[in-house]
Parts: structure tokens; sequence; C-alpha cells
């Protein structure tokens, strides 16, 4: 963490304490009227629970919600109201609603690829058919992909594609932070823009917090690098920014888009250590596909500078769009509906395997739809298989992730840790014809609160090397026994039961 960031965090927290400070104390002022604050109190609180029993939001939220309201009445009901609700304000959502519609009109779905694909396999074509109609993202010929196992590979191989960048770069990162890997980019983003390129950098406020300046973004635009700060975090409380954007893309000339679980820090390519070996994962694409991630990118741009661009501008229009063998389909999730898109897609992929799905994801904190798909799988003889960290990067969640353990394991589903250290990436591969390569976890952040992407694939090349990534990582992975789990200590199940209880929450 750079000393210079520190006092931001220190301001941050000691202005939310302040406030609570305010809040307790007037409390204690006006104690004399503490039978009325009480009986006010109760009865938001039953107001609030019967909001929630009635709200469309995934159960497991609705419970972690309704019990600590249930048993702290006084209080539970306008903590609720302060932090609990949606925090896009309704002026926000209409705003993003309309640059959405916007992106519909330039997705055009291809009906012929549709067609094609529909006539190899109709799972696969299923699949892509509720991407398409649900994310409104549509399906493309596969050119080619290549697939990158460590941050390492995919940071060589950025840096080779922005050194060819002619006409435009789009960067949007969860995190950004000053080192190796982060300077090295940042040259050569400099050294384009002087040379006109058109550099755009979007970054999350909070992913970026304690890693740069409050005002790191004017530091760029004083470079020539156009770039805008998602959600910044104010000194309130509220959990107005309890949305990011998660999303890691970088689009170059409209010709080549990355994504994947990496983001711009060092750890992320081993050159420092804070949970021993950092295993993550991306994947380039080229061709017609590399059109809706410049989609998003500019959808999320044009919100936050407030300005009507020309997206055909950035469309590269000099592609051969020609079949073969494969399909592509990048996709976007966002917190703007209640359309859980990457769940639905990971769902869709469990319930289609006939052989098997490997999955890597750090966090592993699901629902219920989710914990049954996976079981039933396995009960089906589908042989399911998870890697996740063995060092996790928060106790807290990495004790939320195993106490899924159990049912899982108890189901025939193989869960394994990676030894060597934390695994980041966020992969599926199912059957040697389904991949998905992306920024979303299995957790509740990821799959509900953040703007996430991720790309779908059938039958491409990167589907056997997803594969071989998965089978080789394993060599270094733990699995867990059913022994492990029955010699758990009672205390832990029950601390385990109370954090998967409000992890939804987290």
């Amino acid at each position: 963490m750079k000393n210079y960031t520190i006092p931001r965090i220190l301001f941050l927290g000691l202005a939310i304490l302040l406030q609570i400070a305010l809040i307790v104390g007037m409390v204690i002022k006006f104690y004399q009227y503490f039978t009325y604050f009480y009986a006010v109190n109760i009865f938001i609180s039953s107001l609030v629970v019967l909001w929630i029993v009635n709200d469309e939001s995934n159960p497991a939220y609705k419970i972690a919600w309704i019990i600590p309201i249930m048993l702290v009445p006084i209080f539970g009901g306008l903590f609720y109201i302060l932090i609990g609700k949606s925090s896009l304000s309704k002026k926000i959502v209409s705003k993003m609603h309309k640059i959405e519609e916007k992106t519909k009109e330039v997705l055009i779905d291809n009906q012929k690829k549709n067609a094609m694909l529909r006539s190899q396999d109709m799972d696969a074509a299923k699949i892509s058919h509720y991407i398409s109609n649900y994310a409104y993202y549509p399906l493309y010929y596969s050119n080619n992909t290549e697939y990158y196992r460590l941050g390492e590979e995919k940071f060589k191989r950025l840096k080779e594609e922005l050194n060819k960048a002619e006409s435009f770069i789009f960067m949007e990162y969860f995190i950004i932070e000053e080192g190796i890997m982060w300077n090295s980019i940042l040259d050569i983003l400099k050294e384009k823009a002087s040379k006109g390129v058109d550099v755009r950098i979007i970054y999350d406020d909070i992913g970026c917090l304690g890693k740069l300046t409050k005002e790191y973004n004017k530091q760029l635009e004083n470079m020539g690098i156009r770039c805008h700060v998602f959600n910044p975090v104010r000194p309130i409380i509220s959990l107005a920014f309890n949305n990011r954007d998660h999303r890691k893309i970088t689009v170059i000339d409209g010709k080549v888009g990355f994504t994947g679980g990496i983001n711009l820090a060092d750890e992320y390519i081993n050159e420092i250590e804070l949970h021993g070996h950092w295993k993550d994962t991306a994947i380039l694409f080229d061709g017609e596909a590399v059109w809706s991630l410049t989609v998003m990118f500019l959808s999320l741009w044009e919100y936050l500078d407030s300005s009507a661009e020309d997206y055909e501008k950035y469309r590269y229009k000099n592609g051969i769009d020609e079949y073969k063998g494969g399909f592509i389909q990048p996709f976007s999730d966002n917190p703007l509906d209640k359309e859980s898109v990457g769940e639905t897609v990971y769902l869709n992929i469990i319930n289609n395997a006939k052989d098997y799905v490997y999955i890597t994801t750090p966090y592993l904190i699901i629902d219920n739809e989710m914990l049954t798909a996976l079981c039933i799988a396995a009960k089906n003889g589908v042989d399911v298989r998870i890697i996740t960290p063995h060092h996790g990067d928060k106790w807290y969640v990495h004790a939320v992730t195993r106490s899924y353990y159990k049912p899982l394991v108890n189901s025939g589903v193989k869960i394994y840790e990676y030894t060597p250290g934390f695994i980041h990436s966020k992969t599926y591969v199912s059957d040697d014809k389904f991949g998905i390569v992306g920024t979303i976890n299995m957790d509740y952040r990821s799959l509900y609160l953040h703007f996430e992407c991720g790309v779908w694939m059938y039958n491409t090349a990167s589907i056997e090397d997803l594969k071989t990534d998965f089978v080789s990582t394993l060599e270094k992975c733990t699995e867990i026994e059913k022994s492990y789990l029955d010699n758990i200590k009672w205390y832990k199940t029950i601390g385990r039961s109370v954090l998967r209880l409000f992890a939804p929450l987290m």
C-alpha cells in the first residue's frame, strides 16, 4: 500500500465513525423519548420486513437481512433503509437504461450464425439464445482465441498488442496499482497518446482505494490519457458504493480484445507475493466479437462522461467474418435489472453437462440454486470438480467458501485447494466443447451487485487449453477428503454457519 493513500483511508474511516458517534449521541440526548423512538422504529422494521418478503431479490439475500432486523428491530429497519436497498438511484438507473437501449441498437443478432449453431448443438444454441436475449450480446464466429494460464503470459501479450495500437486503446479495470506491471503499461499508453492515439481508462474507486491517489485520474489526463473513476467513494454512511465495476477489459483498435480475472497490479504477475503464488487467467480474441467488448466499454464511458458517443467510429470493419469451426459470445452482466446473467450462464453449463464440468473460482459463496445444480450434476454421474484457493485473501470469505465444501463433497463434487497460494481465475470448461473465461466470481457480489463480463465459447481452440490447464493445475492442489470435513471442530462449524448465513451481505 502506498503511504500517500493512507490519509484518504483514514479520513474516510474517521468520517464514518464520526457520523456513527453523532447518531449514538442523538439517541442518548433524547433518551427521555425512547419509548416513542422504540415504537416508531419497531413499526418501521415491521414494514421493512414486509417489503423484503415481497421483494424480487434472491431469497438468501432476504433471509440475511430479515434475521438481523428481527434480532435488533430498533435499528434493523433503519439500517436496511440506509444501506440494504439498491444503491442505484432511479435517476442513475434511468440514465443507464437509456444507454443500454442504445447498445441494443448497435448489437444486432445474426440469424445465420444462430441457425448454424442450432444445427450443430441444441444445448449450445439454448445457452447462446439466453445470452442474446437477456444480456443482449450476439453470437459470433470464433476466429482466433488465445488462453493465458498466468498473469505473466497475459502481461507479455498485452504489451505486444498495445505497442501495435494505431487508433484507440480502451482499458477498464477494477484494480490499477503502481508497480512493474502498471508502470510499464503506462509508458506505452503515454507514448501512444502523444502520437494521437485515443487512450481511455476507467478504473473502480473501491478497487483502487489504498493503491492510487484520490486524483490519479487527473494525473492521467495531464498525460493525454482520458480517464474516469467509477462510483467514487464518499465519506458518508451509505453503501451507495456497493455496486462496483469489476470488469477487466482491454480493446485495441477494435481488432483485439482481452478479458479475464487479471487486474493491473504486481501480485497478478507474481512480482510481489501477497498470498503465495497467484494464479490467474485471461483470454485474447479478435474478429467481429471484439465489437461486443468495445460496446461494453463505450456504454459505461458514455454514462460516466455524460457524452453522446458515436459507437460506429470504433467498429473495426476490415475483418474477415468466416466460420472456422467454433463460436464465441462475449457478454456483460450488471445490477440494473433482476436478471442474473452470469449465474444463469454458469447454471446452463452445469445443467447441460454430460461428462464433466471443471471450475476455478477464488470464492465459493453460492445460493441454493447453484448449490443444488452442482450437487445434482454430481449425483447424476457428471464429473464435477472445483478448484479454490488454499490461501484466502480474506479470512472470513475463505471461511465461508469452506463452509460449502461438506454438502458438495457429500454429493460427489470434488473440491481441490490450490496449495501454492491464491487462485483468482474464474473459468468453466465442460465436455470438451463449452468454456467461459471472465471476471465473474462464484459469490453474491459478482453474481448480483457488480458490473461484470465474460466470454462464452463453443468448440474454440481455447477449450482444450482450458481443460489442459485445469488438469495440470490439479497436480498442485490438495483434494478435500470427507475425513477432513468430518474432523472439523464443532465450534468452527458453528462459526462458519454464522458466516455463511450472512454471506449475501459480504
